[in-house]
């Protein structure tokens, strides 16, 4: 049987990125509008829907959406299809958006944190592609992973596997916004990439830079040559490095996938992660560590929505 066609939606905090994707799983249109969550879950639910009947003027003649998956930011309790309490969707608290959406567009709806969503469409048709076992690392506004073992998400007993940007790289570094010192997050984030830079022109005396500084702007320095933003981008690189051989110690997977927006840097910050792996792990572990950036870019939430999609569609007909 065909894939069905479906849509994968990608809920963040200032927008809503939807797709309608078909059976060869490719993306033939897309609609992006904000979120304005402050405006309360009817008004999202009801920017969607209107995406979902724009999106349906692009299907070919006799074909319908079969099923539709959204991610978001957590918490979220993925089996209830319940978000919780996003810090960046202060107005979605304790929404019932699976439900919610079911209602108003009567198909199947499948709720999944966005992290993991972008790991699903990474693991069937991107960089891990293949690959029965892989680890997706998020690096942006901050530091989140999802782990695949042999096919299945782990999730753990709270659903909140993956925080590894809290892992503690240096008990005695600067305080993270969790409360704790030295987290990953605060040498890897994007935030944690300009606040490093400015640090570093105020050390040596530069005049800081009146532009508006972000991660990427750092990495975009660093590959013009800027010493400094080479020096920051080098240090978040072996921050990641220590990430990866963590989990490759504890986990024993091989393949990390790197997505966000600051891997957008690529080998400055790659490379330090690749060349600090071996001097943490056993050799016979860390020799079989490959870290590569993800393949699908923007598109990897919704690729990945698009896959959940699918299964809820074929469970929906096994019930029939």
């Amino acid at each position: 049987m065909l894939n069905p066609w479906v849509i994968g939606a990608d809920l963040g905090g200032t927008k809503i990125e939807l797709g309608l994707v078909d059976p060869e799983n490719q993306v033939v249109a897309r609609r992006r509008i904000a979120t304005e969550a402050e405006k309360g879950p009817d008004h999202v639910v009801n920017g969607i829907a209107g995406s979902v009947g724009d999106l349906r003027a692009a299907l070919p003649s006799g074909a319908k959406i079969a099923a539709l998956a959204i991610c978001s930011p957590g918490p979220l309790d993925h089996e209830s299809g319940v978000l919780m309490d996003p810090p960046n969707l202060r107005g979605l608290h304790n929404t019932p958006l699976r439900q919610m959406l079911e209602d108003r567009l009567q198909m199947p709806v499948a709720l999944e944190h966005d992290a993991k969503a972008a790991a699903l469409g990474e693991l069937n048709f991107g960089a891990g592609r293949g690959a029965s076992s892989m680890v997706y690392i998020v690096v942006g506004t901050g530091v989140g992973a999802a782990i695949i073992l042999d096919g299945n998400m782990v999730r753990g007993e709270h659903n909140f596997a993956g925080e590894v940007g809290h892992i503690t790289i240096d008990r005695y570094g600067e305080l993270c916004h969790c409360g704790s010192r030295g987290c990953a997050e605060t040498f890897i984030s994007g935030p944690s990439l300009a606040k490093r830079y400015r640090q570093a022109m105020e050390n040596e005396g530069s005049a800081v830079d009146a532009r508006p500084i972000s991660g990427e702007f750092v990495s975009e320095l660093a590959a013009q040559g800027d010493h400094l933003a080479e020096t920051v981008m080098q240090a978040a690189g072996e921050a990641l490095g220590l990430v990866v051989a963590s989990l490759a110690m504890t986990v024993n997977v091989d393949l990390y996938v790197i997505g966000g927006s600051v891997v957008n840097a690529g080998d400055l910050l790659l490379e330090p992660a690749r060349r600090t792996v071996p001097h943490y792990t056993f050799q016979s572990v860390g020799d079989n560590v490959r870290i590569v950036a993800a393949g699908l870019g923007g598109v990897g939430p919704v690729l990945g929505c698009a896959w959940l999609a699918r299964q809820i569609d074929q469970e929906d007909l096994l019930q029939k």
